[in-house]
């Protein structure tokens, strides 16, 4: 009982916790870097809980082992995996540049402003290519029932349409689909 608490008094000693992070705390967070991938703070967080591990744990000092190394880097490496698997297990945070940039549902500014630059591109087309969008996309028409009301074949209005919606998309760069889910949508 009385060696107990002497090294009870060794090893919650500041000058031991002191001693022990000089000796081994820079390997010690070499080694935690490399188990956060090169996230320093995680690291240094790592590396307090585990010198904090070894002050609540004087038995280690008593170890067979002629290091306290081996135990402080196993004991780091339990509380990486430990983390890891906690923050995999909670969905991911969000901070508030996210929250700042995402737009309010509620706020119909930006359909406003879509709908704006949308009706202006659509009277910079031809006459021809605004009838068969306003019938099809607007109306919403079948082709058959443009070219009906149109008095034009179905492949023209096809046609028309096709080069009408290229058209757009060179006129409103940031409202096209990117070409490969274009590609993915034609070919599926």
């Amino acid at each position: 009982m009385a060696t107990a608490t002497v090294t009870a008094s060794a090893t919650t000693d500041e000058r031991a916790i002191a001693d022990l992070q000089r000796e081994h705390g820079p390997a010690l967070l070499s080694f935690l870097q490399g188990l956060t991938y090169g996230d320093q703070q995680r690291a240094e967080d790592l590396l307090q809980e585990t010198l904090v591990r070894a002050w609540q744990h004087p038995e280690a000092f008593d170890g067979p082992y002629e290091s306290m190394r081996p135990w402080l880097f196993t004991v780091g490496r339990r509380l990486a995996i430990d983390a890891r698997r906690s923050r995999l297990a909670r969905p991911t945070e969000i901070g508030d540049g996210v929250l700042a940039t995402t737009p309010d549902p509620a706020d119909i500014t930006e359909s406003a402003v879509a709908a704006l630059d949308v009706r202006a591109a659509v009277e910079s087309l031809t006459p021809e290519h605004q009838a068969v969008l306003i019938r099809i996309y607007f109306q919403g028409l079948s082709v058959n029932e443009a070219a009906e009301a149109l008095g034009i074949p179905p492949g023209t209005v096809k046609s028309r349409s096709y080069y009408a919606l290229r058209a757009l998309s060179r006129i409103l760069p940031g409202y096209a689909r990117p070409r490969s889910a274009a590609r993915r949508g034609g070919r599926a």
